[in-house]
């Protein structure tokens, strides 16, 4: 979504595509109540989701598992999407901080030779897990709040990609 703009109206992120004939896209408290309904319902199916979603990761992107080859105990895996799962609520609530973690943690991952669309492929992978873990209980509403919230996620650490940019 080149052509995309984040704006705030109304209490709702507004995600606005200037390429597709102005279509609209919100992150409103409604998408964050059923993205909390589906880490709810997988709370009850599994007690750690850092072995699913690390797996997918890596399966998905193979060069991602030499980033944590000094974490055999799962602990920096683990902080990485306890932090994941928190921007991704409160960027789909009430964004008090979400934005700004997302925006240091990929200029500040960049050291670390890690490429910024991981952070957009990392986002996919905990909701393409989730939804595989609640299979008919996932519904089109969750699936309606998922997709919204990964357009907006995606808009916004493209914005953060363009600031790491020299100025020129």
């Amino acid at each position: 979504m080149s052509g995309a703009a984040l704006t705030l109206r109304h209490g709702a992120l507004l995600l606005y595509d200037t390429e597709k004939s102005g279509k609209e896209t919100t992150v409103s408290a409604c998408t964050g109540r059923h993205i909390v309904d589906s880490l709810e319902l997988a709370s009850s199916r599994c007690g750690d989701l850092t072995p699913l979603v690390y797996e997918r990761l890596f399966r998905e992107r193979p060069e991602t598992r030499a980033l944590f080859r000094t974490d055999p105990s799962n602990l920096i895996k683990g902080s990485m999407l306890e932090l994941a799962l928190e921007a991704i609520l409160d960027f789909a609530g009430d964004r008090k901080a979400a934005h700004r973690l997302i925006f240091c943690e990929v200029q500040s991952h960049d050291g670390y030779g890690t490429t910024p669309d991981l952070f957009c492929v990392f986002f996919r992978v905990i909701a393409d897990t989730l939804h595989d873990l609640l299979q008919d209980q996932w519904s089109s509403a969750i699936d309606n709040a998922w997709r919204t919230t990964l357009d907006a996620l995606d808009v916004y650490v493209n914005e953060a990609v363009r600031a790491m940019r020299p100025a020129g």
